[in-house]
């Protein structure tokens, strides 16, 4: 009976000592973190412009006066769209922001940045669509006198703002680096 007396004894004194009563502090909620490498840059030339884009992406025309940045790791895409300028341009301006401000339904902001670059007679404006809508981002540049040029980001899914939030972040840096390195052609 001592043997088992003594083992039990062992037993309460383990767990007794080895119980540690601290106050039990929920874990936060775990967020993934995309990080996408910066690229370098590439040249896009065409008859009426010229930019240079991430070449971590791939640039193909797309029809007449169109071409499409695709980036497939994340799914999404810029689409660009050239016109002259034939009279038209407050036209052109209307119909830029009427497609941005489409959105207005589903998102939760849209925040407009005008860009205004004199010396390469660049100026535009760009659209940062915050919430679910189908485009995150939007913008249009003009020399006001020849070249208009709109663009808009698209992922091909459906829209998740707080998903996409990283990737669309990133394509909106691709843009500002498209419309900083922008140069018409006469």
């Amino acid at each position: 009976m001592k043997l088992n007396s003594l083992v039990g004894f062992l037993i309460l004194f383990i767990l007794v000592v080895s119980c540690k009563v601290e106050p039990v502090i929920p874990k936060p909620k775990a967020k993934m973190r995309l990080e996408y490498p910066q690229g370098k840059l590439a040249d896009l030339e065409t008859e009426n412009f010229s930019f240079k884009y991430n070449q971590l992406a791939t640039a193909e025309p797309n029809g007449d006066r169109a071409y499409t940045i695709s980036y497939p790791d994340m799914k999404g895409a810029i689409f660009l769209s050239y016109k002259k300028i034939e009279g038209n341009l407050s036209q052109l301006i209307n119909d830029s922001k009427r497609l941005s401000y489409e959105h207005a339904s589903k998102a939760d902001n849209i925040v407009e940045q005008p860009y205004v670059n004199p010396n390469e007679k660049i100026y535009g404006a760009l659209f940062e669509v915050q919430g679910n809508a189908a485009s995150q981002s939007q913008f249009f540049v003009t020399d006001s006198t020849e070249h208009f040029l709109t663009g808009s980001v698209y992922f091909y899914t459906k829209p998740n703002y707080d998903s996409i939030l990283p990737a669309a972040a990133y394509l909106q840096n691709d843009i500002r680096g498209i419309i900083e390195t922008l140069r018409w052609k006469k």
